[in-house]
């Protein structure tokens, strides 16, 4: 696949109304798709002889929390007879769902679940859409660029009730107090465990 300019073409022609826009960056080809068409997309590029990407990479999101349509949703294929990858993107806001892959790519379905942990993206059709990555009870979406550092709860196990604990989230350092400085500088002050150092002279 070595002209991707003409293949983006190619694929655009194949699918009218699907391709709303095709590029090439960093040796890879990126074609946004309109939403509704991401199906018939994924469908053509697996079966289609001429390039079949029929590997599913990653199902991921890019969050843009300035736009109306604020997460590219971004899918990555591989062709291993053409040694070529593809990109596809398409854009859905926080309440309209994305159609699921699963029937396409039956390995979309995890890829699906992380993306809607992180970033609260749902997918029509889903078969088994829950949390992956973060607790049952938690709350909000880690991934979110408006998501708040501080203010939920974290779970623990606690020794004394024998059980898992939930308790605000408390921060065990300062991480807003940095100092910015070179780490072959040395610090000014004794950092944790340098004081065990002494002895070892």
């Amino acid at each position: 696949m070595e002209n991707l300019d003409e293949l983006g073409r190619t694929i655009a022609a194949a699918l009218p109304g699907a391709v709303r826009a095709h590029g090439v960056a960093f040796g890879e080809l990126t074609l946004e798709i309109e939403r509704a068409e991401i199906l018939r997309a994924l469908l053509w590029l697996r079966d289609d002889a001429g390039c079949p990407f029929t590997v599913l990479i990653d199902i991921t999101a890019v969050d843009w929390p300035q736009r109306d349509a604020r997460f590219d949703v971004v899918y990555h294929l591989l062709s291993l007879s053409g040694n070529g990858r593809i990109r596809l993107k398409i854009q859905t806001d926080e309440n309209t769902p994305v159609p699921s892959a699963v029937n396409i790519f039956p390995g979309a379905n995890w890829f699906e679940r992380e993306t809607f942990d992180m970033f609260g993206i749902t997918f029509a059709d889903h078969p088994d859409l829950r949390r992956l990555l973060t607790d049952y009870g938690f709350s909000g979406y880690p991934l979110r660029k408006d998501f708040p550092l501080t203010g939920f709860v974290e779970l623990r196990y606690d020794e004394e009730q024998k059980r898992v604990v939930y308790e605000p989230v408390q921060l065990v350092q300062e991480f807003r107090d940095f100092d910015f400085m070179s780490p072959w500088e040395g610090a000014r002050y004794v950092l944790p465990g340098d004081e065990k150092a002494k002895g070892c002279k």
